[in-house]
């Protein structure tokens, strides 16, 4: 395998290189959409900067990046383009080495910061164990973004115990996730979706591979094998750092698209434009206000759980419960927005060449995916109230 160096290291220089890259996925936006994936060359480069990398801890060679960083470099590629934010966005599943021995992620890896991983972490897998080192996994799994493009593919599993799953010590079901080069699975091409229809979010599947149990780990239960702030924060708060950028960035993609089209576009034979009437006026400056203010309420909760594993202690639950708010108000704002500017456009946003028919198409596919889903609002609620 080729070791190549990541070029950025520091914020800004992960940003410069995002924003490179956001101009060609931009451009490329419809012909992401025609391949069903990324573009292999756009994607190569992303891969290059090491932007799949971004949670990988730094003693693995990743970039280890701060969440802040990591959502702003989300919510700038999601901006460009939602199949190639949310497919760089997957890429980063690498994350989850950080779960594996440490010299055993080292040689997995390899050096190398263009390596991807895709990630489908429900338990649709069933493991039997073959000798006390090995599993045999057989099963199959949806939603594998970024397939194409991933060296490595981790998979939500049942270690099995007859026709149940085995229990582990703290009397939870054995859920792990099994780890295994993406080629040696079956991809079935089933990714004729709604939206983000460049992800090449295909099915893939095993059966009768045998896995070794040290390329396994509990990633939902067990705490990761580094030290360091963002390693003292579970796995879904780590999720939320990086995916509450995306309907950040396609949101503003919308806003950003209707504001100028406004004072050119009259409905029928009216005089006025879209942009002089009151109604329009009035839901727009709502939905700007809304996704500004959802943007805020983002930064300024990762901010204090950061604050607080940086200085070494770990976040409390409620500042846990108050970042999964974050990240669901930030995807109620954003399908709001991109709602009322699809709405407000008329008949002209129906066309695939048109972003706010993507940036439509691609915010309700994405709210369809676990990180996303309304638990938060309860989760915060239930500590407010004690």
């Amino acid at each position: 395998m080729t070791v190549t160096q990541s070029p950025v290291f520091g914020a800004a220089d992960v940003l410069a290189a995002v924003d490179d890259l956001a101009a060609d996925a931009r451009e490329g936006a419809l012909e992401t959409n025609e391949l069903r994936a990324v573009p292999a060359d756009l994607m190569t480069r992303i891969k290059a900067a090491g932007l799949c990398q971004l949670l990988v801890p730094e003693s693995l060679g990743g970039l280890e990046a701060d969440p802040m960083t990591v959502v702003t470099a989300m919510e700038r590629l999601a901006k460009a383009d939602g199949s190639t934010g949310w497919t760089t966005m997957i890429g980063n599943s690498t994350l989850f080495f950080a779960w594996l021995d440490p010299d055993l992620a080292r040689q997995m890896l390899a050096g190398d910061t263009s390596i991807s991983s895709t990630s489908m972490f429900a338990p649709l897998g069933r493991a039997v164990p073959a000798s006390r080192d090995t599993l045999t996994l057989s099963g199959r799994w949806p939603f594998n973004s970024g397939c194409d493009h991933a060296e490595w593919s981790s998979v939500g599993m049942f270690v099995m115990d007859g026709d149940r799953p085995r229990l582990r010590a703290d009397g939870q079901p054995d859920w792990r996730f099994a780890f295994f080069p993406a080629r040696l699975a079956t991809r079935h091409d089933t990714w004729h979706a709604l939206g983000l229809r460049g992800t090449a979010s295909h099915d893939l599947q095993v059966d009768g591979l045998e896995v070794p149990t040290w390329h396994t780990a509990a990633c939902l239960f067990d705490p990761p094998r580094h030290d360091g702030p963002l390693w003292r924060l579970p796995a879904f708060a780590i999720l939320n750092f990086l995916m509450v950028g995306f309907p950040l960035g396609v949101a503003r993609r919308a806003l950003d698209e209707f504001a100028p089209l406004a004072p050119t576009k009259r409905r029928g034979a009216s005089e006025t434009t879209v942009a002089e009437d009151g109604y329009t006026q009035y839901e727009f400056g709502r939905c700007e206000a809304a996704v500004r203010s959802a943007r805020t309420f983002v930064f300024d909760t990762i901010g204090e759980v950061w604050n607080t594993s940086v200085l070494g202690d770990v976040p409390s639950e409620s500042q846990i419960a108050e970042l999964f708010a974050a990240t669901q108000n930030a995807m109620r704002a954003s399908i709001e927005a991109v709602d009322t500017c699809f709405t407000l456009a008329g008949s002209g946003a129906v066309y695939d060449t048109n972003p706010l028919q993507r940036c439509f198409r691609d915010l309700h596919t994405a709210r369809q995916h676990i990180a996303f889903n309304p638990d938060g609002f309860k989760s915060y609620a239930r500590t407010l109230f004690g």
